[in-house]
């Protein structure tokens, strides 16, 4: 995890295995019933990993799975002790935390009980120092995991003990305040949101500077889906196909999959020639983008629908209006019966109702007004992300040594 070089020359260095003793975990028979009758051992599994993905949490909070002492002992999982450092390693790969208590886990988690001259705070953060290294072990694998042979391998650095405690002490408290800076900063992010919604809520609320009519009267022809089974081929040969992934950012710097012309001409009713509303109507409702000139030739995918307005500036003020809530509200309306993923219908769509300003300056300052805003989320965004890259490298240089806290005591 790194040169040998750089670790202070009086810690230690080498295989994890020679600090900590490796053990897995396995899933008790599903079918028999008596292994989870009045069960009390709280059992880990990948239910339970959003409780470390954001990495602030240290223990294992309570478990959504319990077993009880005749599954646990039908099983090959053990009953591991307080102090266990658990690293998941299939699906959610490379996230970890310890056990306050003896716990047991599904076959997801390599677990790490700690011998006398590692803390299992400390190794901890050592795992989380070696993100990039976990990402490594999966890259190019169908199968997302941290095989037995590679998690074997590990190498890590270990200081004296009175140094580890000192390194936990000064990651605990410098990563505290990192985590709340980001918190204030995603307050603001909420807020600036909520100040987007009511510009948009105010733009088009019915009132006399304002025309209700229908989404389909705006359109020259229904709204259409784009291609259903995309048949993908290289990129300087094909068509660029946009998913609803790609409303968010749109870019002719950013990579797009294409597919065969031929396919693309099927569905000429979808082909971009610039100035359409492009709309996600599948799962998530609202992302939304005008498409811009350079994509014209361009095609969408099934979770596109394409929107030719009658006249630009209507395109302007619809494509805003897909953000708002009075357009959310519909959808979700719209939508309420498909629970597993809901679709909008092109027919629903058409007759939505829109709060339509008569100002002709409108769509103007309409966007003048979010764009602030877009502005202000977006920097705030990146400091969040400029913050936990700061927090990441901390940890690593505290681990490997690249920074003496004692110093900084």
């Amino acid at each position: 995890m790194t040169s040998a070089a750089t670790v202070p020359s009086h810690w230690k260095s080498g295989n994890i295995r020679r600090f900590a003793q490796m053990k897995s975990g396995h899933t008790p028979s599903r079918t028999v019933a008596a292994y989870w009758e009045n069960a009390e051992i709280p059992w880990f599994t990948l239910a339970d990993v959003w409780q470390l993905r954001d990495g602030k949490q240290i223990y294992l909070g309570d478990t959504t799975n319990k077993i009880n002492e005749l599954g646990l002992a039908n099983s090959a999982a053990d009953l591991l002790p307080a102090g266990t450092v658990v690293l998941s390693r299939t699906a959610s790969v490379g996230f970890s935390g310890i056990m306050p208590r003896p716990m047991a886990t599904s076959q997801d988690f390599w677990n790490w009980v700690c011998g006398p001259d590692l803390l299992p705070e400390y190794l901890n953060y050592q795992f989380k120092s070696m993100s990039a290294e976990f990402k490594s072990l999966n890259m190019g694998s169908t199968h997302q995991t941290i095989y037995q042979k590679d998690a074997a391998r590990l190498q890590i650095v270990v200081p004296p003990q009175g140094e580890q405690r000192g390194i936990i002490d000064y990651l605990d408290r410098e990563t505290a305040r990192i985590d709340t800076l980001i918190e204030e900063q995603q307050r603001l992010v909420d807020l600036l949101r909520e100040r987007r919604a009511g510009v948009l809520s105010e733009a088009f609320e019915a009132c006399p500077s304002t025309e209700t009519t229908k989404v389909g009267r705006l359109l020259t022809a229904r709204p259409s889906y784009g291609v259903l089974v995309p048949r993908y081929v290289d990129e300087e040969a094909g068509v660029p196909l946009v998913r609803a992934g790609d409303l968010l950012n749109l870019a002719p710097q950013r990579p797009m999959p294409a597919i065969a012309p031929e396919q693309s001409d099927e569905y000429s009713r979808t082909k971009i020639v610039g100035g359409e509303v492009l709309l996600g109507v599948v799962g998530k409702m609202g992302q939304a983008a005008l498409a811009p000139r350079w994509l014209a030739g361009a095609n969408v995918a099934r979770a596109v629908a394409v929107l030719r307005c009658k006249e630009p500036l209507v395109a302007r003020l619809l494509c805003a209006w897909l953000g708002s809530n009075s357009f959310l509200y519909q959808a979700d309306l719209a939508t309420s019966g498909d629970s597993i993923q809901p679709t909008l219908g092109m027919k629903d769509l058409a007759r939505f109702d829109i709060n339509l300003p008569t100002d002709p300056n409108a769509a103007d300052e309409l966007t003048r007004r979010l764009a602030k805003i877009d502005i202000m989320i977006d920097e705030t965004r990146k400091f969040i992300e400029l913050a936990r890259e700061r927090r990441s490298a901390l940890i690593t240089a505290a681990v490997t040594g690249q920074i003496d806290v004692r110093e900084m005591a």
